[in-house]
């Protein structure tokens, strides 16, 4: 496969950093991704160029705005593969856009004694927004075990399909244990009983190519700051019926056709559900994010990321004293680990030392700490612009923590 890893690298300035005296070895990518010099130099423009608040101005810098703002949503809706423009919600991230369905579809549609289905291996932003609302429908939260490879046990998940329940919420690739599920398996499975499916793919989005209609997915949720792109600009996708259904969220500024002090009538999709001036510079360099991408080719991101979570992970394997926490057979690039007697914490302080950051905590996943009886795990987290070399550097380092160590 030809990839020019050295040439992708130079398109990302923060990667010339040093720190601590030592070359910046940026691998806490689950976490966030760096920036790209297009996704920079389009932030840059938008401000000095074209500016202004979008849908409300006649002015020329608000249709400009306005365009750029609108051709981000039809990148993104080519992107996912989503049917109609009208399917793409702009928010701030996975978290919040997950809240919405909550709040909208779940607190309009669930009664007491409905169920929502989620598993164990879920981020506390697909875990706390279904408690919020089970406590305000009298809904109940059911959860699918996994195994110690750290996948999702697809009958006793089947098995907890019934009649009762009324969505499932699942995640598509893991942020704590790299698994990727069978979420086309699971969507098939829910929606043989007619239930629907939201699918959290921040993780997912920035590795593979993500389809939504062949998923057929009901929701899907994801974030541009994991996608090279801005924080604070997200994605909700959601099929137009359901979105149609569903009432607003948030009330205020452009979700708005008619507002008497008598009754409201709420705009069409998408901005039913888009309250308020919107992270219009964001939502801009999130499209650029998306060009830049689609230009590498997410199936050429997907097989060079495996080929180095490969390397890392065989790597890893030959320090005895490292375990590795996710071992599912399909599994993106997420190394994540403990060191016997070496707090997670530690390995993530001494090897900053080194110019090496990786993320140690549970990572918004207490539940799969707990399961696999862990406070914690360090973890690194690769991208496309990673090269074998900073593997070596992690390994290295790993190898003089455990000297330091005993």
């Amino acid at each position: 496969m030809s990839f020019d890893v050295a040439k992708i690298r130079q398109d990302f300035p923060i990667l010339n950093e040093t720190i601590h005296g030592r070359p910046l070895v940026y691998l806490d990518n689950a976490a966030s991704t760096q920036k790209p010099k297009a996704v920079l130099d389009t932030l840059r423009h938008v401000y000095e160029h074209d500016y202004a608040n979008v849908h409300r101005g006649v002015h020329t810098l608000s249709q400009r705005a306005t365009d750029l703002f609108e051709g981000a949503r039809e990148k993104v809706r080519t992107f996912i593969n989503a049917r109609k423009i009208e399917e793409i919600i702009f928010v701030r991230g996975t978290t919040e856009a997950i809240n919405l369905v909550a709040q909208s579809y779940g607190r309009s549609k669930l009664q007491a004694g409905d169920e929502i289905l989620i598993t164990t291996m879920e981020h506390h932003s697909n875990i706390v927004p279904w408690q919020i609302v089970c406590q305000q429908t009298g809904a109940v939260l059911k959860v699918a075990p996994i195994n110690l490879a750290g996948e999702v046990l697809m009958e006793e998940f089947e098995g907890l399909l019934n009649e009762r329940t009324k969505l499932v919420s699942v995640v598509h690739m893991s942020n704590a244990l790299g698994t990727i599920n069978p979420v086309q398996r699971i969507v098939e499975l829910a929606h043989a009983r007619g239930i629907p499916v939201m699918l959290d793919g921040a993780q997912a989005i920035p590795h593979m190519i993500v389809d939504v209609q062949a998923l057929d997915c009901d929701f899907y949720a994801f974030s541009g700051h994991k996608l090279c792109g801005p924080t604070g600009i997200g994605v909700l996708y959601g099929k137009e019926a359901l979105l149609k259904a569903m009432p607003p969220w948030q009330g205020g500024g452009d979700m708005i056709r008619m507002v008497t002090f008598a009754k409201t009538e709420y705009n069409t999709l998408p901005y039913k559900f888009e309250a308020g001036t919107p992270a219009i510079a964001e939502t801009i360099g999130l499209g650029a994010a998306v060009d830049y991408l689609q230009a590498i080719g997410m199936d050429n991101i997907a097989a060079y990321e495996q080929q180095l979570l490969h390397y890392a992970t065989q790597k890893a394997l030959e320090i005895p004293t490292l375990k590795i926490i996710g071992t599912a057979s399909d599994k993106g690039a997420i190394l994540g680990f403990t060191l016997h007697h070496i707090h997670p914490h530690d390995i993530g302080t001494l090897l900053d030392q080194l110019g090496v950051a990786v993320r140690a905590g549970h990572h918004c996943a207490m539940p799969v700490m707990d399961f696999f009886g862990v406070p914690a795990t360090a973890r690194a987290s690769f991208s496309f612009y990673n090269t074998h070399e900073e593997v070596d550097v992690l390994i290295d380092g790993i190898k003089q923590l455990i000297e330091v160590f005993g």
